[in-house]
C-alpha cells in the first residue's frame, strides 16, 4: 500500500504530533528492516493517512490511535515518498 494524496498534510500532522523529531534520531536501516519483516502496522497507518487527509485535525485524531512504532514507520514512508518525488523533479 502506498501513500496517496497530499504528503504535506500527513507530514504536518506527524510534525504536530511530535513524531518527526524522534524519528530523525533512529537508525533507519534497522527500522526499515523491521518494517519490511512485518509491514501490517505500516499498511494500517497508511490506510488511515490516505483516508483522512482532508482535515488535519481528524487525521491527527485517527493517527493518535496508533503506537509510536507505527507512526514512525509512517514518518519514514512520508520521507521516502518526498525524496522520490524530489528526485523525479530534478531529473525532468
Amino acid at each position: 500500500m502506498y501513500l496517496q494524496g497530499n504528503l504535506q498534510t500527513v507530514f504536518d500532522a506527524l510534525y504536530e504530533m511530535g513524531v518527526i523529531e524522534p524519528i530523525l534520531q533512529v537508525d533507519w536501516q534497522d527500522a526499515l528492516k523491521e518494517m519490511n519483516q512485518d509491514p501490517a502496522p505500516l499498511f494500517a497507518v497508511v490506510k488511515v493517512a490516505n483516508n483522512f487527509q482532508s482535515d488535519v485535525g481528524v487525521l491527527i485524531e485517527k493517527l493518535e490511535t496508533f503506537d509510536e512504532r507505527s507512526l514512525g514507520y509512517l514518518a519514514m514512508e512520508v520521507a521516502r515518498e518526498f525524496a522520490d518525488f524530489h528526485a523525479r523533479q530534478q531529473i525532468h
